[in-house]
């Protein structure tokens, strides 16, 4: 298993532009499920679940169609849930039917009261089809809910949202790796972004 050293080094490799410290995919787990575990058990409330876990199966397998209608059965049987529309939403966004996943994951933001995981994914969702649309506005809107609510990839999108914060990432980046190697480090490396 690997420590926190060991995912820094890593995320600085393969996610550059983020500030030192901060991880890529590494949720803020208690945040994430404060409110499933709130969660009312019911036989419904099961019956939707099992549901949901076979549309994901049939979903990994290729079979869209298949897992479309295992997860409208789930939203049937437990209407309230809004997991069961978040799943849906990711299979016809996959299907091309972006309008009826917007209307799907607006249903699970609002049954969620925009808390916990359910609404998390589908505020990190629905900034992707805002960004797909070129609505720039809107998707950062959403990546900063979903953020709020200890999303780090959200927060990797804020990033590569903003060049600016980019740009002065990638010149601190600079700057620390020379001091960690003993090389100089002038004014003008720093303002100009050399390596």
């Amino acid at each position: 298993m690997a420590n926190l050293t060991d995912k820094e080094v890593l995320n600085a490799i393969f996610n550059p532009l983020l500030p030192l410290g901060e991880l890529v995919y590494e949720e803020d787990e208690d945040s994430l499920n404060r409110d499933e575990n709130d969660e009312e058990e019911s036989e419904q409330t099961n019956e939707a679940k099992q549901l949901e876990v076979a549309g994901v199966k049939l979903a990994e397998t290729g079979d869209l169609p298949g897992a479309l209608q295992l997860f409208s059965k789930a939203i049937e049987v437990a209407p309230s849930r809004a997991s069961g529309y978040n799943n849906r939403a990711q299979t016809l966004r996959l299907l091309g039917k972006i309008d009826e996943a917007q209307t799907d994951l607006n249903n699970a933001i609002n049954l969620s009261n925009g808390k916990g995981r359910a609404a998390c994914q589908a505020y990190c969702q629905r900034g992707l089809l805002y960004l797909r649309n070129n609505s720039v506005d809107s998707a950062k809107a959403d990546f900063e809910e979903a953020s709020k609510l200890g999303s780090q990839f959200a927060k990797a999108q804020l990033v590569q949202m903003n060049p600016y914060a980019a740009l002065c990432n990638k010149m601190l980046k600079s700057v620390f790796t020379k001091l960690q190697n003993g090389e100089s480090t002038n004014e003008e490396d720093v303002t100009q972004g050399k390596q």
